[in-house]
């Protein structure tokens, strides 16, 4: 049975059961609700005020999980885990209106408890409405604090505890965040609180293509409120709107793209070459190709030839699969790669338009390309996401620290291949959209500990960061941006050089 549909019909409120979906299916299925959502606001007729809603009880009841079930494991004789998931989906819902919303208690109970017959039957209707009610009274008992609603732990005692209550965060996501911020209390409350906060559209008016005030321009002429980024000099940032409505973004003369994943690929390319050029850049994880369309366009004016790739322009027979980027491999500018097909094909239609790209299906761990004759890579490595969590509302509930575990040794081996890929005196930029130490500092550390070949650069001294202030970026010599400092996702920037000596 699928228990993501209604199945009584009727009654319940559009933008409620919407929300009841998305939860559902985010539970029930794994999906992404920044996909999910979008996708059911655009099949659906709900007023602008309804979707505002159902966009609210979404992201927020799904940001607020923890806090949400502790509230509820609080007034039921059972634990929360237990009940329903249809049921529990739409308990979090109605405790999530009680908490965070001006929706009159009396309406959120009785809206959730018509959701609740809507979807899942006539049976667990009396338990949803007691449950509410005790909630309705506790909020009403407390003022909402969630700390006295909680018995959050005293701040001065257990930082990490009552940081965890108070910000809807699990545990060890505040220990990380605490231990990247060198145990600023302070300073972490306010990065977690940033992760609560709806992220703002950025845009990227690619070089060649259009200039960032043409975007601002095009923006207000189609209805939008738009400026220019605050470090980026090709970063648009929306105030509202759907970015898809500007003939820019259609045509591909400028893409949706977070500014600090603009600064990244931007600070690689900053960096002076030492040494003769051989005219390659690899981007050694390419998918899904903001940062390789970037790095295209912004090294479109050098002409030199490409280098480095094996014998016959491509790949060993087995080895990668070739796909269209623009322009043949021997003569490439800039080589993306990446192991997964949907990935490279979206990489590849990032890269249309730029003849001195190209796109190889291959694994960055063991490239198609001569060692030691690369002039960048960018080694963008999967990681936690956890320096995105604003943009994945569900996420910080899904990640545990076991995936640290797996993904520490491929980051590992991926800046390994890349060190090995580029020349003396060439440059890597190390990247990871996380906090988190295991996959930041401490990964370039092990692997640059090792090797008598690799220098260290201060990144925080790039003039790309000219504009934001030097102690906002970490005690070096790397970079950490965050949302509540900078307004990008949480970015981690190292710039590694191969001794030329």
């Amino acid at each position: 049975m699928n228990t993501s549909a209604p199945r009584r019909g009727g009654a319940a409120d559009p933008a409620r059961l919407l929300a009841w979906e998305v939860l559902r299916a985010v539970d029930e299925r794994g999906a992404y609700a920044n996909l999910m959502l979008p996708a059911l606001l655009n099949r659906r007729r709900l007023s602008p005020r309804d979707r505002g809603f159902a966009t609210e009880l979404t992201y927020g009841s799904l940001r607020a999980q923890g806090t949400l079930d502790g509230v509820l494991g609080t007034v039921t004789s059972r634990p929360v885990d237990t009940v329903d998931p249809p049921v529990r989906d739409a308990l979090r819902l109605g405790t999530y209106q009680l908490l965070s919303t001006r929706v009159p208690a009396r309406a959120a109970v009785a809206s959730t408890v018509e959701l609740v017959r809507a979807t899942c039957g006539e049976r667990p209707v009396r338990f949803a409405n007691a449950v509410l009610r005790r909630v309705a009274a506790r909020v009403e008992e407390t003022a909402g604090d969630v700390a006295v609603l909680l018995s959050a732990p005293d701040v001065s005692v257990d930082p990490v505890g009552h940081l965890s209550v108070v910000s809807a965060h699990p545990r060890w996501i505040v220990e990380v965040v605490l231990e990247a911020l060198d145990g600023d209390v302070a300073g972490a409350q306010a990065a977690l609180a940033a992760n609560d906060e709806r992220p703002g559209v950025h845009l990227v008016a690619r070089p060649g293509r259009i200039g960032a005030d043409e975007l601002v321009a095009q923006a207000a002429a189609a209805g939008l409120q738009a400026h220019r980024g605050a470090c980026s000099p090709y970063a648009v940032h929306l105030d509202g709107g759907d970015p898809g409505a500007l003939t820019a973004v259609v045509a591909g003369d400028a893409a949706v793209q977070d500014e600090g994943s603009q600064l990244m690929a931007l600070a690689l390319a900053a960096v002076p070459m030492v040494g003769r050029s051989s005219g390659l850049t690899v981007d050694l994880c390419a998918g899904p190709g903001g940062k390789a369309a970037l790095l295209a366009a912004v090294l479109a004016t050098e002409q030199s030839p490409g280098a480095g790739l094996l014998p016959g322009g491509g790949p060993p027979a087995g080895a990668a699969e070739s796909l269209p980027g623009g322009g043949a491999a021997a003569g490439a500018r800039l080589l993306a790669l990446e192991p997964r097909a949907a990935r490279a094909g979206l990489v590849a239609a990032s890269l249309a338009g730029f003849p001195a790209a190209h796109v190889v299906r291959a694994d960055g761990r063991v490239p198609p390309v001569r060692p030691g004759t690369a002039d960048r890579v960018l080694v963008d490595v999967p990681c936690s996401g956890l320096g995105a969590l604003r943009r994945r509302p569900e996420a910080r509930w899904r990640r545990t620290p076991a995936d640290i575990a797996v993904l520490a040794p491929l980051q590992r081996q991926l800046l390994v291949s890349a060190l090995d890929l580029v020349r003396p005196g060439g440059v890597v930029a190390y990247v990871t959209c996380s906090p988190h130490r295991e996959e930041t500092s401490e990964v370039v550390s092990a692997v640059v500990g090792q090797r008598a070949d690799v220098v260290t650069l201060d990144a925080r001294r790039s003039p790309i960061f000219a504009d934001l202030p030097a102690d906002s970026l970490g005690s070096g010599p790397f970079v950490q941006l965050w949302p509540h400092l900078h307004g990008t996702d949480a970015m981690f920037l190292a710039l590694l050089r191969r001794r030329s000596d």
